[in-house]
């Protein structure tokens, strides 16, 4: 039986992370790439870029699937609005789980997000719409991660935590039991977040502060 297709959109390093999972997981034939109008017929491990944003709507329209390949590009918002764009569209957002992820099948993942390579999410969790769990990230009991939200690499979100929406949390941050993040909030790569965190802003170190 033909594997259901799939396009992802945008074509830079995340992509290529992803269609390493797509590949892995092998429940989805990429169909292609969405990308600038300048990177048309180029191609990225072997898969095509067949389109640009213009033709995202034309594609919904025809219920396909589609994700979001887009990482952390100076801001969390453009992932926000392709997302709306498929949905409001007819699009499907599937999720995607790595088979060399650890996926309780207690937690709660909703759609358009990807689990990446040795993540773990354990029991309870929820991990909601057009969410990134990076490789290697730990998402602990109970934890809540909100619409839109990047967790990244190696990052541990402790039991009970809530993180908000279009959050970014960087590599290697660690946030404590119990604490919760409220939206639009950026946390820098390698920090330690102990108390919670009610002011959008980017916050570094260890304990965490607010930076800008």
């Amino acid at each position: 039986m033909d594997k259901p297709k799939i396009i992802l959109i945008g074509g830079g390093g995340h992509c290529k992370s992803c269609i390493d999972v797509i590949e892995q997981e092998n429940k989805f034939e990429i169909e292609g790439i969405i990308d600038l109008p300048s990177k048309l017929g180029q191609d990225i491990l072997g898969y095509e870029v067949i389109a640009n944003d213009d033709d995202i709507i034309k594609f919904a329209k025809e219920n396909k699937n589609f994700l979001i390949t887009i990482g952390y590009l100076g801001e969390t918002l453009l992932r926000d609005k392709i997302f709306n764009l498929i949905k409001n569209n007819g699009g499907n957002l599937p999720v995607i789980i790595s088979p060399f992820a650890i996926v309780s099948k207690h937690s709660d993942i909703s759609e358009g997000t990807i689990i990446m390579h040795q993540a773990i999410v354990n029991s309870g969790a929820i991990i909601k719409e057009n969410c990134i769990i990076n490789s290697k990230a730990l998402i602990e009991h109970d934890a809540i991660i909100e619409d839109n939200t990047h967790i990244s690499t190696s990052t541990i979100i402790n039991g009970d935590c809530k993180v908000g929406k279009n959050c970014l949390v960087g590599s290697a941050s660690v946030i404590k039991h119990l604490v919760s993040i409220s939206d639009d909030v950026i946390i820098g790569a390698g920090s330690v977040v102990t108390k919670n965190i009610s002011e959008k802003g980017v916050y570094v170190g260890n304990p965490a502060k607010r930076i800008k």
